[in-house]
C-alpha cells in the first residue's frame, strides 16, 4: 500500500452503487488495488451481504437509507488508541442526528450503535489496517436508517428518521450533513482534542451511570455503567460494588 497523502474531505470523492455486497467490502478491496485515496466514500443504495459488528446482519431496504463507506488516513493512531475511530465515527452520526431530530433522546450504546431511547438507528463497523507501531488506513463503515418504514429481520429494535420524523426526508441532505460532521471529527482526532472527544462521547453514552440489566459472563446482573478504560473496553460496577472490564463478547445489554 502507497503512503496516503492526508486530505480526507469526506463527500468531494463519492462512488455510488446500485448494489454490492457490502460497502466495506469494496473499500477494503479497492484500497488493496491502490484504487482509493484517503477521503473517499463507497456508497450503496443496497448490500446483498451488509455486515454490523460480531457478524451481525445488516437489514436495510434498496433506496431507502445511508450504507457507506469512508476511507480515512488513520496512519497517526497507535493500534492502542484505535477505538478513538468508534468515538468519531458514533460522534459524527449522533452530531447529525441531533441536528435532524434536536428534541429526542439520542445516545451511543457501547460499542458501535446509535440509539434514539432504545431503539436503533444506526450501526458502524470499522476494519484497520496496521503497518508497524501504527495504523495505516481506517475503513469507516456507516448503516444509517433514513426512510425505511418497514423492517422484516428478526432485529428487536430498528427505528429510521422517517419513523420518527412521521415523514421522509431527503437522504441526500442527511448524507451532505453527515459528510460535515465526518470531517469535523476526524479534524479533532487529527488535533489529538482527545479530552474534547471523551467529554462528548461519555455524555452521549447510553445508560451511563444507570442501573440496567446486562449479562456479563453469561450472568443477568444489575449494574451501572461507569466508564471506559483506555482501550475501549466497557467498565461496570454492581450495586455491591463489583467491578467488571469488558470486551465485546464479555457483556451483552438487555434491552
Amino acid at each position: 500500500m502507497r503512503n496516503m497523502i492526508y486530505k480526507e474531505v469526506f463527500g468531494t470523492n463519492v462512488l455510488k452503487f446500485t448494489e454490492v455486497l457490502s460497502t466495506n467490502l469494496v473499500a477494503n478491496s479497492m484500497l488493496k488495488l491502490e484504487q482509493l485515496e484517503a477521503g473517499s466514500i463507497i456508497l450503496a443504495e443496497f448490500q446483498k451481504a451488509g455486515k454490523g459488528m460480531d457478524q451481525n446482519s445488516w437489514e436495510s431496504e434498496s433506496r431507502k437509507n445511508i450504507l457507506m463507506s469512508a476511507v480515512y488516513n488513520s496512519d497517526f493512531l497507535s493500534p492502542e488508541k484505535q477505538f478513538y475511530l468508534n468515538k468519531i465515527v458514533s460522534l459524527a452520526v449522533s452530531d447529525t442526528l441531533l441536528e435532524i431530530l434536536p428534541k429526542k433522546d439520542i445516545k451511543i450504546k457501547w460499542p458501535n450503535d446509535i440509539y434514539i431511547g432504545d431503539d436503533k438507528i444506526a450501526g458502524i463497523l470499522i476494519n484497520n489496517t496496521i503497518k508497524g507501531d501504527f495504523l495505516e488506513y481506517s475503513v469507516l463503515g456507516i448503516g444509517f436508517n433514513v426512510n425505511q418504514v418497514k423492517f422484516v429481520s428478526d432485529a428487536p429494535n430498528p427505528t429510521s428518521i422517517a419513523i420518527l420524523n412521521e415523514t421522509e426526508v431527503n437522504r441526500e441532505k442527511v448524507f451532505v450533513r453527515l459528510c460535515d460532521q465526518l470531517n469535523f471529527r476526524c479534524r479533532q482526532l487529527r488535533r489529538m482534542d482527545l479530552e474534547s472527544i471523551d467529554k462528548d462521547y461519555m455524555y452521549r453514552l447510553y445508560r451511563f451511570k444507570k442501573y440496567a440489566k446486562f449479562i456479563i459472563n453469561d450472568n443477568v446482573m444489575q449494574a451501572r455503567i461507569t466508564g471506559l478504560d483506555p482501550y475501549g473496553k466497557l467498565m461496570l460496577q454492581e450495586k455491591d460494588g463489583n467491578e467488571y472490564c469488558c470486551d465485546l463478547k464479555e457483556v451483552s445489554f438487555v434491552i
